[in-house]
């Protein structure tokens, strides 16, 4: 647990991962500080469940910060004319054209100075390596390089104030484990948005990556997703 509720850092997507990594945050006692990223992702409707999920989860403070799109080129969750690929083999170890240009370094040096700011010396991250480990920034590997670089590069670690932790409590989670451990905490999964072309509604595709990863966590988990899916 956290002692005396230490200040947390946790970057908030408005998905299901990054919902139950916040609750994970908060129930080990931290006081939980969200940031959220507007970058032109095709997505964005996942903004407004960001919002939602962290006055549900009663965040101290929510942040959402803007990135010129130009800097994330060549990505589908960027670039409209870049088809989202539908129905694909979610098995493949390839990195998959949703892949977004050093993503999470980007948004995790942000957390770091938004951290460093405030005095806190904890960041969590939604990542996961084991349903799906496509993306290069979601790695154990890459984590441990980057809290590495934390700790050299801060003037709170540099006169030992306290030593940066990047927490990624789902990493080593399947889909279904991290539903279920949402479950337990209470994640509102109604407020959460996975879809990467919903429509323009908002309502999800169920066959890009994420939403077949979702629908099979659920499925596995033995629970009923609450969202609503195209019909097809």
């Amino acid at each position: 647990m956290a002692k005396k509720a230490e200040k947390a850092v946790v970057l908030l997507s408005g998905g299901l991962d990054s919902a139950t990594t916040l609750a994970i945050a908060k129930n080990k006692g931290f006081r939980c500080f969200p940031l959220t990223f507007s970058y032109g992702q095709r997505h964005s409707v996942e903004l407004k469940a960001a919002k939602k999920v962290a006055k549900f989860t009663g965040a101290v403070q929510h942040k959402f910060i803007d990135i010129d799109p130009s800097v994330f080129a060549n990505s589908a969750l960027t670039d409209k004319s870049i088809r989202v690929p539908l129905n694909r083999n979610i098995n493949s170890s390839q990195i998959p054209v949703t892949y977004v240009p050093a993503r999470n370094t980007i948004f995790l040096s942000y957390a770091l100075a938004f951290a460093e700011s405030i005095g806190s010396f904890d960041i969590f991250i939604g990542v996961n390596a084991t349903d799906y480990s496509g993306y290069p920034d979601c790695r154990p590997e890459y984590i441990k390089a980057f809290e590495k670089m934390a700790n050299l590069a801060t003037a709170a670690a540099i006169r030992k104030k306290g030593r940066y932790k990047i927490h990624t409590p789902i990493i080593k989670k399947t889909k279904a484990q991290i539903i279920k451990i949402g479950s337990r905490l209470g994640v509102d999964y109604s407020l959460t948005h996975s879809c990467y072309n919903p429509d323009k509604t908002g309502k999800s595709c169920g066959r890009c990556d994420s939403c077949r990863l979702r629908l099979k966590g659920f499925a596995q988990a033995n629970l009923k997703d609450p969202l609503k899916y195209e019909k097809h």
